[in-house]
Order: structure tokens, then C-alpha cells, then sequence
């Protein structure tokens, strides 16, 4: 079994996983693996350099996680590109792992699930949700300013739409206990399926 685990930013997507891997889902952070991309992809590097210039870098090929999001997320083109780039690569790495472990359960966290239309991956599909507030307010406590956590809450499908589309809905606005029984409650739930 294959789940895609997708929500708002700041919603609580990794505390969620976290709480699936500890039912014994093989965790799979795809923020994590296009950080890994953009610091060891020789071809991304040297692309990204093409692309967007020295302002991008931290150093001679050191990508500036930071610098590069400012760009991106002012520039829909921009985003586009490096979309275009990415997720190739990390479409690539999810069929090797899933190939080489195919009798394991994975979750697999996906912010932009829905808008890239990556349901066929998944046998199901999770939303973490949150109230706008407690959401602005993770994001702030992140370091994200209220105009930036904004900007990047927008380059997302409302949380609304991402809850009607998604097949399970997990509320995370009370205490982690109330986030874990439902993870419990879902785990239990697709072991009958």
C-alpha cells in the first residue's frame, strides 16, 4: 500500500508521517528528497547556474535553498522551470524505492499532491488539515513572516479543495494525542481494506 500525504503548509504533514512510520509505513519526504537533489545533481546544479545566475548559490555549488525560493515564488514561470527540472528526478526516485521494497507500506509526503494531479501514484490519499490561523501561526513560529507564509500558502490548492479530494482527512488543530488516535484510526481502518 502506497499513501500520498498532502495538506497546507504548515497543516503537520511530517508530524503525521512520523506517526505513520510508527505503524510501520516506510516514510518517504519529498521535500527531502528535492533537497538532496538540489545539494548532489551535478546536471541540477549546473542548470540552476544556467538558468537563474550566481544570486542563486551560497557558494561556487552550494544552491541557496533560500535565495532560490524568493525567486521562484515571485516568478510563476521561474517555479515553472524548476518544477520542470525537479520532478522528474523525484518521480525517479519514487519508483526505485517503491520497486525495491514492493511488499512494504509507504507514505509518502506530497505538498503539491493534488495541483500536480499525482493521485494514480497512490492507493490512497491523506490531507492533514488545519484552521488558516493555527496554520499562519506554525508558519510564523517556522520563522516565515505573515506576508511570505501568505505567498506560499497561495502557490498551493486551497486546503478546502485538497480536503474534498483527498480519500481520508486528518484534523490537526487540537493536542498531538487527538492527531494520533486518528492516525490509529485510519492505520486500523486500511488494514481492512
Amino acid at each position: 500500500m502506497i499513501l500520498g500525504l498532502t495538506g497546507g503548509i504548515g497543516c503537520g504533514k511530517t508530524t503525521t508521517a512520523k506517526m505513520l512510520v510508527a505503524h510501520g509505513l516506510v516514510p518517504l519526504d519529498s521535500d527531502a528528497i528535492i533537497r538532496e537533489i538540489l545539494q548532489n545533481d551535478r546536471a541540477v546544479i549546473v542548470a540552476i547556474r544556467a538558468h537563474f545566475g550566481p544570486g542563486v548559490f551560497a557558494g561556487s555549488d552550494v544552491v541557496s535553498r533560500s535565495r532560490l525560493a524568493r525567486r521562484v515564488f515571485s516568478d510563476e514561470a521561474a517555479l515553472r522551470w524548476l518544477e520542470d527540472l525537479l520532478h522528474p528526478r523525484l518521480y525517479a526516485y519514487w519508483r526505485t524505492a517503491f520497486s525495491a521494497q514492493p511488499s512494504r507500506s509507504w507514505v509518502v509526503e506530497v505538498p503539491l499532491l493534488f495541483e500536480k494531479s499525482l493521485q494514480n501514484w497512490f492507493d490512497f490519499t491523506v490531507c492533514v488539515a488545519s484552521h488558516p490561523s493555527v496554520q499562519l501561526a506554525r508558519l510564523e513560529q517556522r520563522g516565515l513572516s505573515p506576508p511570505l507564509a501568505r505567498k506560499r500558502i497561495s502557490k498551493q490548492l486551497p486546503l478546502a479543495q485538497k480536503i474534498v479530494l483527498a480519500d481520508f482527512v486528518l484534523l490537526n488543530d487540537g493536542s498531538s494525542d487527538f492527531l494520533r488516535d486518528q492516525v490509529a484510526t485510519l492505520v486500523s481502518s486500511l488494514s481492512t481494506l
